[in-house]
């Protein structure tokens, strides 16, 4: 299950986020609708995807908060490039990031389970046995910041307008018939199957937004347009609303005083800054410098180079900045070198093997990457979702139901990239690759790969960060013994973007993130439906029916031992197949903050929640000066 909304967004990950976030797709072979006579369940105050909720209807707050936290202060937050509406509904313009502090979804997320919500908007949900729709009571007590309440026709309204306005989200709700309010208080979803358990959770999801506001007029009269881009200030039902808007620049957040949810139990111990702030930065040497200068107090360092190079200023060394990882211990990714399979070069899989085997991992953490990483080799790398040794058990059970549709290798040989070592092992690399080459066809005359038709082998990498251009560089020359021609083309992030929806790319390097409790995304990322629509998350073209089973196969599982058990006989799969080149990984978030907070002794299991449950420490910021 891939969860679309956070309550903040730290340094960068917007556009991280944008390409590494799958949506649901439709069902192949799905069970047929329930009829419409199934009874509905009893009524629950959470969601449990797999499992039992570890927290009971009267519980009073989640153990990870500080429910004593005290409420105030500034907390400083960047972004990379910049923004130019207020509208996140929609998928025209840049939304400023923050946006979804001040709205409610009707459920919120549990940090510490790994796929369990609690109601947030709604009191209370129920679903019939077969999981064939949800419906969901909200509380009485929501209101809007104008004072009108929340109603079930906000809730549909909300539902309609942002799966019509925003594909994503269309696709993410595809399954969802039909929303309509079934009651004063209730609202009704109807699925288009049965037997899918992650639909109530991804629906509880949803973000509620007031229908009387976005259906009105602005202050000067003029209908308000939801399909377009705004800067006018939106009205929201959340714990925080717009403050200040300098377009392009910075967004600030105020706290609600009175906002109807915060003795909520899913709230207690959360909102605690009196005013959140995105500044934007269009580069990041200059967000770097800016947050060395105190322009603003959190930074995820997502280079290894900056990691070992460029945090050793003074306020470091004067504890004011504090140094520190958290372990991702929530999800998993596969980040690699990803063909376009849609290119004839690339649907040879002795030639993908190639590719890997030209990488010279081993060169590039040393010389690019200080020693950091390590090799991905799971596209749910560091869970205990990826797959390893040999099948054995229940996922042995799942891989022999579909022996017919995948390769033989999997029963009998562990997924391993090539090997890593010294310049013996890098030659040894290069001759397996020329020689996988010439099985699949290829020859060197001149100096230059050429097919069987004496065309040269010519491929382009196409970037959108340029951090990544010295990696793609790095790689260039072994491509290039081996006879290739190789090409880097760095472009803008709308250009990439489009490129990307539009297939117009040989090769990328980009990913997929995973979250604990995989399910309908699945398709999105591997399904041979996705591999032809545009804007998928299937990027490299994956078309395999042995695949498309065991996507069937997470998704319908009846239990986390099943669930991850499918997982792993998915993974082994996509692995055997040598998709993509794999490129590396690292367990931990790495973090720089000015010492101006306090959070709880223990943090949750799978986040560090920053700046969520975090609150301003007035001593640490004495000492610091403050923020400015």
């Amino acid at each position: 299950m891939t969860r679309f909304r956070a309550r903040s967004a730290a340094s960068g990950l917007v556009l991280a986020g944008l390409l590494l976030l799958g949506a649901a797709a439709r069902a192949q072979e799905a069970p047929a609708p329930a009829a419409a006579t199934t009874a509905a369940g009893d009524w629950r105050h959470g969601l449990s995807l797999l499992g039992d909720l570890k927290y009971p209807a009267d519980f009073k707050r989640f153990d990870y908060v500080n429910p004593d936290a005290p409420k105030g202060g500034l907390v400083r937050l960047s972004v990379d490039g910049t923004f130019d509406s207020l509208n996140d509904t929609i998928t025209r313009g840049t939304p400023a990031a923050g946006l979804s502090l001040i709205y409610d979804n009707l459920m919120a997320s549990s940090s510490d389970e790994p796929s369990s919500e609690y109601g947030l908007l709604a009191e209370a949900v129920r679903y019939p046995a077969d999981f064939s729709s949800v419906t969901f009571r909200l509380r009485p007590e929501a209101k809007w910041h104008d004072g009108r309440p929340v109603t079930a026709e906000d809730v549909v309204w909300s539902f309609e307008t942002q799966t019509k306005n925003n594909p994503r989200l269309g696709y993410y709700y595809s399954h969802v018939t039909k929303a309509e309010a079934s009651g004063e208080r209730e609202v009704t979803f109807t699925f288009d199957q049965a037997g899918n358990r992650e639909l109530p959770q991804i629906v509880g999801q949803l973000k509620v937004m007031p229908k009387h506001w976005w259906t009105g007029t602005d202050a000067s009269g003029k209908p308000r347009d939801v399909s377009q881009t705004t800067l006018e200030v939106p009205l929201g039902s959340g714990p925080y609303k717009v403050a200040k808007v300098v377009p392009g620049r910075s967004i600030a957040f105020e706290r609600v005083p009175d906002y109807w949810g915060k003795d909520l139990p899913v709230n207690i111990g959360t909102n605690n800054f009196a005013e959140q702030r995105y500044e934007y930065f269009r580069d990041d040497t200059v967000e770097l410098e800016a947050f060395k200068g105190d322009q603003f107090d959190f930074r995820i360092e997502t280079s290894a180079k900056n990691w070992a190079t460029a945090y050793d200023f003074p306020a470091v060394k004067a504890g004011k900045v504090i140094i520190e990882e958290f372990p991702n211990r929530a999800s998993g990714s596969m980040q690699a070198f990803i063909p376009n399979l849609r290119r004839e070069k690339f649907q040879d899989q002795r030639v993908r093997r190639a590719l890997n085997y030209a990488l010279d991992f081993d060169g590039m953490n040393r010389t690019l990457f200080f020693g950091q990483y390590k090799r991905t080799s799971s596209y749910f790398q560091n869970t205990e979702l990826a797959s390893s040794g040999l099948p054995q058990g229940a996922e042995l059970a799942i891989l022999e139901s579909v022996k017919d549709k995948i390769p033989d290798s999997v029963f009998t040989t562990p997924y391993a990239n090539p090997p890593e070592g010294g310049e013996d092992v890098r030659r040894a690399n290069l001759r397996e690759a020329a020689k996988l080459l010439k099985e699949a066809g290829y020859e060197v005359k001149n100096g230059k790969l050429l097919n069987a038709r004496g065309e040269p082998f010519t491929f382009e990498i196409l970037l959108a960060n340029p951090a990544f251009e010295r990696v793609a560089l790095f790689y260039k020359p072994t491509l290039e013994r081996l006879g290739m021609t190789v090409n880097i083309r760095v472009v803008d992030t709308s250009q990439y973007i489009n490129r990307l929806r539009a297939r117009d790319f040989d090769m990328i390097i980009s990913g997929w993130g995973q979250s604990l409790s995989p399910g309908n995304e699945q398709r999105d990322f591997w399904s041979t439906e996705a591999a032809d629509r545009e804007g998928s998350g299937n990027y490299a073209g994956i078309k395999d029916p042995g695949i498309d089973a065991l996507i069937e196969k997470v998704i319908y599982a009846k239990d986390r031992a099943e669930l991850v058990a499918a997982t792993h006989a998915l993974d082994r799969v996509l692995l055997a197949h040598d998709y993509v080149i794999p490129s590396w990984n690292y367990g931990f978030t790495r973090t720089a903050r000015w010492n101006r907070f306090g959070r709880p002794e223990k943090l949750p299991a799978y986040s560090f929640a920053f700046p969520d449950i975090w609150w301003w420490d007035e001593a640490k910021a004495k000492a610091t000066g403050g923020a400015k």
